[in-house]
């Protein structure tokens, strides 16, 4: 199917243009007048930033794999020794050296995430300590919901961002009230001061192929003007058997750097087409502890009428303006329509033969969200406390409309282990018209934050205060009589308490408290005492103290944490729902990244994790690890400049995790997996021109294996990992 631009996507891509535009006419006119005035302007030093910040992106650390900081919230960019969180920022030449295609991809460099599925469906939902971030909630250039539900592209990336642990003062509530362990925010990329020229291709196992551009110029005296295209089409088979996958995105970045005030606009569009993919796993309860071994790594236990149809135009404009030398405002907008439309049947094993039933779902969605934020930031001092202040205000709205039908009392049968075709189910069931699918939420988020960093001793020592007043809004609307089902309005305050103290230069330690923020639950058990009741919204509580050294070369971090998420369960007595219940996951992190010796970079990491229910009803799951989370996470990746072969680099990557559970009396365990990735890559100059080949093998031993067992909603559900997967490409700079 071919990406269109809606009437209004038009209106938005003209408008995001225009200010740009007028910069560049601006521009072409001072270049033609005389040199004099033109050697007037004063000297604007070109740092090309997605969040239009005057400092531009933090630089890349040693070996260029991760950069040195990264976006914190309202606080802005910060580097990772003066931060009192655990983050960290991967950067668009890991992408390319990976060969990344995805979100994903990049993320199985972190031992603090596992990626997984959202219940049902092919949507990329990211484990972080031990609770799920769908990708509804990942972050585009700071502001949430703008980005595909589904999948994102790798190519149209700068860098991203991983912030671990809860963030709601920082960045706001989800608007998928997820986000309790971390979050993901994607910068895309900009015109730097050098041209970009670039043309790549490829193909991977299954045939599928892989065409691609990235063109970027800077415009105008002194260069103030900069334009960055990316472009991508994939398409053809993969590794599992026919399965079939097609990607088309492209985007437009475009920046201006006066002397005083910068401003940034991006515009991108992607389809992204499933078809005869392979679906998750669910497993029956009985007989107890029954979990079937993981089919033939590339097997296809799904139907050839499976398909998921993703297609979406999104766009962000930030500026920033210096009111003073000391004082700096900021504003943001951002947008995004969407359609999904979906045939799915999840297959639910009942046999210990991994005999199994599906029932077909279809679904449709059309989203419409707006979202926008406005601060200021100073700086001043109080006798000898520096004082860096921010406030801001946000809001976020969105409009989606749903629509669903199923197959009832048609279910297909079928075997994990001796996949067969079945004939599509009639629909017989409809909750609205999926041809025209009309609301069924509307959600409404406003916040407003303040917040001071205090330095005392040369900035040795720096505390963070602040709260956040948040609002939560959403209208629930019946599938079929579209008549208002339910409201929910409520707010409350989410603060932040953080501290550094600068043991050297070279290192420091940090505390923080801080929570994340998820709305209430309805209860809609018709037998409950408080049916129909709104429960407030859950504060989940995160208290974490660490340690950063920055050896030069390579880079340290270490993280301990405590994160307490609240739980509704049903009282048997009274039968009256409530937040009595808790999920306590407590953890330590280390990290290590960088190019201890020349030539020979790093990115290695543990996850030690302990995540226990409490107080759930009756006791009955009490002291149980909750569902989905390893214990131990460890990632190891080397990248090596072969010695003697100049151009040739050689790349490892070693990914463990310990065993999850699939249900919460932890009867049902998927085992613990190890994937090893290998690649290399060769630069030469050709023509003039540099030419990189790379190859990559990823799931080299060809293991077959559960890479998860869901999270979402408490549901265990097993997905599988991708078969041994051979990717080559060539890029050729002009």
């Amino acid at each position: 199917m071919s990406l269109r631009l809606t009437p209004l996507a038009t209106a938005l891509a003209l408008a995001f243009l225009a200010p740009i535009s007028s910069f560049a006419q601006t521009a072409a006119t001072a270049a033609s007048a005389d040199k004099k005035d033109d050697q007037a302007l004063p000297t604007v030093t070109v740092n090309a930033s997605a969040d239009a910040s005057a400092d531009g992106l933090p630089a890349e650390y040693a070996g260029g794999q991760v950069a040195r900081g990264g976006r914190v919230g309202i606080l802005g960019n910060k580097d990772f020794l003066d931060t009192p969180f655990n983050s960290i920022s991967y950067s668009a030449q890991l992408i390319k050296d990976q060969q990344a295609k995805g979100v994903g991809d990049v993320l199985l460099n972190d031992p603090t995430i596992r990626v997984t599925r959202g219940y049902g469906n092919y949507q990329e939902s990211y484990m972080i300590r031990g609770f799920i971030t769908n990708s509804d909630d990942l972050a585009y250039n700071g502001l949430y919901g703008l980005l595909p539900r589904q999948y994102v592209a790798a190519e149209m990336l700068e860098r991203v961002e991983v912030f671990r642990g809860a963030t709601a003062f920082l960045n706001g509530a989800t608007p998928g009230g997820n986000a309790i362990g971390g979050t993901i925010n994607l910068l895309p990329k900009r015109a730097g001061a050098e041209p970009v020229t670039s043309f790549s291709t490829g193909i991977e196992s299954g045939g599928q192929t892989y065409v691609a551009a990235d063109i970027g110029r800077r415009f105008g005296p002194e260069d103030r003007v900069g334009v960055r295209v990316n472009a991508v089409r994939r398409a053809g088979g993969t590794a599992i058997d026919n399965e079939n996958r097609e990607l088309t995105m492209g985007t437009i970045g475009l920046d201006y750097r006066g002397n005083t005030f910068r401003l940034s606009a991006d515009i991108g569009v992607q389809e992204y087409d499933l078809t005869s993919t392979r679906p998750s796993v669910r497993i029956a309860t009985a007989p107890a502890g029954y979990v079937p071994s993981a089919p033939s790594a590339s097997s296809n236990y799904g139907q050839k009428w499976f398909y998921s149809n993703e297609r979406d135009v999104f766009g962000t404009v930030r500026g920033e303006w210096d009111l003073s030398d000391n004082v700096t405002s900021w504003f943001a907008l951002g947008m995004r329509q969407g359609t999904e439309n979906n045939s799915l049947a999840t297959p639910n094993v009942n046999s210990t033969n991994g005999n199994f039933t599906s029932n077909r779902f279809d679904n449709a969605r059309e989203d419409s969200v707006w979202t926008g934020e406005v601060g200021i930031r100073g700086k001043f001092s109080t006798g000898a406390v520096k004082h860096n202040v921010t406030a801001s205000a946000s809001s976020y709205w969105q409009d989606s409309r749903n629509a669903y039908a199923m197959a009832l009392g048609t279910a297909t049968t079928g075997n994990l282990y001796a996949p067969t075709q079945s004939a599509q189910p009639a629909l017989s069931f409809f909750g609205g018209s999926l041809a025209s699918p009309q609301t069924t939420v509307k959600t409404k988020l406003s916040s407003v934050a303040l917040a001071d960093t205090l330095s005392v001793l040369d900035e040795r020592l720096q505390v963070t205060i602040g709260a956040r007043l948040q609002r939560l809004n959403t209208i629930n609307y019946d599938y079929n009589t579209h008549l208002q089902s339910d409201y929910y309005n409520d707010s409350t305050v989410t603060p932040v308490a953080g501290i550094v103290y600068k043991l050297t230069k070279e290192a420091s330690v940090y505390a923080n408290y801080i929570e994340a923020l998820q709305p209430g639950t309805r209860v809609s058990d018709t037998s409950a005492a408080n049916f129909g009741a709104v429960l407030a919204p859950y504060k989940s509580k995160q208290k974490e103290i660490g340690f950063k050294y920055d050896a030069g070369k390579i880079g340290f971090t270490a993280a301990l944490f405590s994160i307490e998420k609240p739980n509704v369960y049903r009282d048997a007595t009274t039968t009256i729902y409530s937040t009595n219940g808790k999920q306590e996951n407590q953890g330590v992190e280390i990290g290590a990244f960088g190019e201890p010796v020349r030539g020979l970079r790093l990115l290695a990491g543990l996850t030690l994790l302990d995540p226990k229910q409490k107080r759930t009803a009756n006791g009955t799951y009490d002291g149980k690890d909750a569902i989905g989370t390893a214990k131990t996470m460890a990632n190891i990746g080397a990248d090596w400049d072969v010695a003697g072969v100049k151009g040739l680099s050689v790349n490892s990557r070693v990914i463990y995790t310990a065993k999850q559970y699939a249900d919460s009396a932890n009867t049902q365990a998927i085992p613990a997996w190890t994937r090893l990735d290998l690649g290399a890559r060769y630069l030469a100059d050709i023509g003039g021109k540099l030419v990189t080949l790379r190859g990559g093998i990823q799931n080299v031993t060809n293991r077959s294996y559960w890479e998860s067992a869901g999270g979402s909603s408490a549901l265990g559900y097993l997905v599988q990992g991708a078969p041994r997967t051979f990717v080559t490409s060539a890029s050729i700079d002009f």
